[in-house]
C-alpha cells in the first residue's frame, strides 16, 4: 500500500464515522515511521473538512457530524503523544500560545489541530479545550502572560464571544502584549478587523504561519 493509499483510508475512517478504524491508522501511521503532522494533514484532517461539508449541506446531521469529530479525535490523542514526546515543548519554544473555543461553542476538532501543529512547529500550548469563559482565557492569560491566544469559533451565534475576550484583555490592560488570533468556519478577515484581533487564517497552517510573522 502507498502513502497515498494509506492517508486515503485515514481520510475514509473519518467520513465513515469509524472511531476504531482511525485509532487503529493513528497507531499504524506511527509504526509506519510516518510524520504525526502529514498524517494529520494529508489523511485525518480531509476526513474531517468532508464531514463538515457534507454537515453544511444537510448531507448528514448532528449526530453524524459528533460521530464524525469522535473519530477524528480519537486519531488525534494517538498522534498528539507522539508530537509532545519529540521533545517540542522544551525550553527552546518560540512561544506560549493559550487556545480554546469560546464560551458556547463545543466544538474543538478544528481547534485540536491548531494546538497539534503549533506544538509540533515549536510553540508551547496551552489548551483550555470548548465551551470556554472568556473570564477563563483572561485568567489564564494573566498566569502565563502567553504570547499568543488562539479563540476558534464553528457558529455564527457564538462568534460575539471572541470579540468578548478581546474587549476583556482590554480592560485588563493586556492587549497589547498579546497577540489574538481567531479562526473557525464562519470567522472572516473582516470580522478578524471589527473585533481588533491581531490575526486571522483559513487553517492550521496558516494560523502556525500568521503567527510566526508575529513573533
Amino acid at each position: 500500500m502507498t502513502n497515498g493509499d494509506f492517508f486515503k483510508n485515514m481520510e475514509e475512517s473519518i467520513i465513515n464515522m469509524d472511531k476504531t478504524e482511525a485509532a487503529k491508522l493513528a497507531k499504524e501511521a506511527i509504526r509506519k515511521g510516518i510524520d504525526p503532522i502529514t498524517a494529520i494533514e494529508k489523511g485525518f484532517a480531509k476526513g474531517i473538512e468532508e464531514v463538515g461539508r457534507r454537515f453544511e449541506k444537510e448531507e448528514i446531521y448532528l449526530p453524524e457530524l459528533v460521530m464524525g469529530a469522535e473519530a477524528m479525535t480519537a486519531a488525534l490523542k494517538i498522534l498528539q503523544k507522539t508530537i509532545k514526546g519529540e521533545g517540542k515543548e522544551g525550553p527552546k519554544t518560540l512561544g506560549t500560545a493559550i487556545a480554546g473555543t469560546v464560551q458556547g461553542d463545543i466544538h474543538d476538532i478544528g481547534k485540536n489541530i491548531v494546538c497539534s501543529l503549533f506544538v509540533a512547529n515549536g510553540f508551547k500550548v496551552i489548551d483550555l479545550g470548548a465551551d470556554v469563559s472568556t473570564s477563563s482565557f483572561v485568567e489564564k492569560a494573566k498566569e502565563l502572560r502567553p504570547q499568543f491566544i488562539l479563540l476558534s469559533a464553528l457558529l455564527t451565534t457564538t462568534m460575539p464571544a471572541q470579540r468578548d475576550v478581546i474587549d476583556a484583555l482590554k480592560k485588563a490592560d493586556m492587549k497589547n502584549e498579546i497577540k489574538v488570533l481567531v479562526g473557525g468556519a464562519p470567522v472572516s478577515q473582516e470580522w478578524a478587523d471589527k473585533i481588533e484581533a491581531d490575526g486571522y487564517a483559513e487553517n492550521a497552517i496558516g494560523a502556525v504561519n500568521l503567527a510566526k510573522r508575529l513573533i
